[in-house]
């Protein structure tokens, strides 16, 4: 009955998201979890700390025993004082100053010396962000250059092309996977410039003056840009903004969550393609020996990690919206109504990315090819395609060309109602071997509609490809490429 007295909840009574509990890698959710965070907090003080020593206080001193216990103290963080003290005075971050305090009284005097709540809370989020995309990138070059492996094994394979969803000429299996890792090649410049283009919020004050730290430093402006310059190096910065409000400007949240959208565009398109091919049973992805694809259905084998890639890309591709409006509306020097936001926005879109590239990789891996499906569904259309070779031949033997054209028509026209009103297959060749008027070409039919003559240049195109664009786009991660993709499914 409800009501009738208090109860424990357990772990599986709470809502907890499926990011965490059961898409993304330890590492990543790790990256945005809560001591990640506080932990990043106490080093970013620490830091203040130190290089307000360096550079020197008039008034203040701040000794190494201060510095030397805070560094003791920056993991193990209590996170049920730091819970009654938020609750007592209603503010995070003075409830980890008092919780951080009171691991190191020693050092209570400088922690958070001239600074704002954003120190910590931006100058944080920018180091999870740049940490999150060293997360990415080096998964990322991993599914490039397991669809690499793929593209070299079967350049050679013809098979068909589609525009309008419609069977268009040739391509190879190869060849396609290619297109998908153009795409995929693009976003890991994208993701390196993105990270690159992190610079630090550093010492900036209550609205970006730096006044706190200039009346701390006595007026000496050279001191308040060393002290900016230090704590940016000690945070693994190479540049900060010399220019914020109260917070770094929320247009770097969409620059960060519009890359990684871009990103999920690409791997939706990758995974609708390998969607569409396997209900063509032209290639499936991995599927485990007791895996069940259907409830009702047991022949049933379900793309279910290309599904999975594409629900969670469309998330992914939403998310951005998120950071777009709220840097819209920072009035003036900042508003408060970007932080609730923000704690869901830029984790999950991190998260979402990790668990689409972890998957994407898991396919890359083992994707089923069927031969003899591509070819059977070749010869179907081949016979159309190749209508063009057969009028030049037939010229090539004497002919008139608009004579063959008409010939040729009348007789594909034949075939395609044999295909579409009675589902049976295309026997145009059948028809010409029987024509009297082709009888000058009947003896090199077969050659003309061999499928390696209709895939022009794409075997070469893959192997140029692969060696001038791909090998160079992911050199930098050669030292990564061993991990594997385990996937709880």
């Amino acid at each position: 009955m409800e009501g009738t007295g208090p109860s424990k909840s357990s772990e599986h009574e709470k809502y907890r998201s499926p990011l965490v509990s059961r898409y993304a890698s330890p590492e990543m959710a790790s990256n945005f979890g809560e001591l990640k965070k506080f932990s990043t907090w106490r080093l970013l003080w620490t830091y203040l700390a130190e290089a307000e020593k360096k550079v020197g206080l008039e008034n203040v001193t701040i000794t190494e025993e201060q510095i030397a216990a805070m560094k003791a103290h920056v993991g193990d963080i209590d996170f049920e004082r730091a819970a009654l003290e938020e609750k007592r005075v209603r503010h995070d971050v003075m409830a980890h100053v008092h919780t951080f305090a009171a691991c190191c009284p020693i050092a209570a005097p400088i922690i958070h010396l001239g600074a704002t709540s954003a120190y910590v809370g931006d100058n944080t989020d920018l180091i999870v962000m740049r940490d999150g995309f060293n997360i990415l990138l080096p998964k990322l070059a991993r599914c490039i250059q397991r669809l690499a492996i793929f593209a070299e094994e079967y350049k050679n394979l013809p098979c068909l092309a589609y525009t309008h969803l419609q069977p268009a000429q040739l391509t190879t299996v190869g060849k396609r996977a290619c297109v998908w890792i153009q795409d995929l090649l693009m976003d890991i410049r994208n993701l390196e410039t993105a990270r690159n283009n992190l610079r630090f919020r550093g010492v900036k004050g209550t609205t970006g003056t730096q006044a706190s730290f200039l009346a701390l430093f006595q007026g000496n402006h050279e001191k308040v840009e060393e002290l900016d310059r230090l704590v940016t190096e000690m945070a693994g910065f190479k540049t900060n903004f010399l220019i914020c409000g109260q917070t770094y400007s929320r247009k770097v949240d969409v620059d960060c969550l519009n890359t990684l959208a871009s990103l999920g565009a690409s791997v939706h398109k990758i995974c609708t393609d390998i969607r569409l091919l396997a209900s063509f049973k032209e290639l499936e992805e991995p599927f485990e020996k007791d895996q069940i694809g259907s409830s009702a259905m047991p022949y049933k084998r379900n793309p279910m990690r290309s599904e999975r890639c594409c629900a969670l890309a469309r998330h992914l591709m939403c998310l951005v919206q998120d950071p777009l409006m709220t840097a819209s509306v920072q009035w003036m020097e900042r508003t408060l109504d970007d932080s609730a936001n923000r704690r869901v926005c830029l984790a999950e879109a991190f998260l979402t990315a990790d668990i689409v590239l972890s998957t994407l990789q898991n396919i890359s891996e083992g994707i089923v090819v069927y031969r003899k499906v591509i070819e059977k569904r070749v010869q179907q259309e081949l016979p159309f395609m190749a209508t063009e070779d057969i009028i030049i031949a037939m010229v090539n033997a004497g002919g008139n060309r608009q004579e063959c054209h008409e010939q040729i028509r009348v007789l594909s026209q034949e075939a395609g109602l044999v295909v579409k009103q009675e589902g049976r297959e295309n026997d145009l060749v059948a028809r010409l071997k029987k024509s009297a008027y082709f009888e000058p070409i009947h003896h090199c039919l077969d050659e003309l509609l061999e499928p390696e003559k209709f895939i022009g240049r794409a075997p070469r195109q893959v192997t140029k490809f692969i060696e001038e664009e791909v090998k160079v786009g992911i050199k930098t991660y050669t030292d990564k490429m061993d991990v594997k993709s385990e996937l709880d499914l």
